[in-house]
């Protein structure tokens, strides 16, 4: 292999070493984004659950008609 071989090597190399890094962080972001969504998702499940178990249902005097 003569040099230019070998520093068109290096160069590809440097270059998926980089993209790598860079999915890398990607990854860790989305990671540290879904863990958040999922906390927020399992914070209105409980809200959502004790709402419904607090509802009672209502008696027809109770309703207002759909045109108010």
């Amino acid at each position: 292999m003569n040099a230019q071989a070998i520093e068109q090597i290096e160069i590809k190399i440097a270059f998926l070493e980089r993209a790598n890094a860079e999915l890398s962080d990607v990854v860790f972001r989305q990671h540290r984004d879904i863990e958040a969504l999922r906390e927020q998702i399992g914070t209105l499940v409980s809200r959502l659950q004790n709402d419904e178990s607090e509802l009672t249902p209502r008696t027809p005097e109770e309703e207002r008609p759909p045109h108010y």
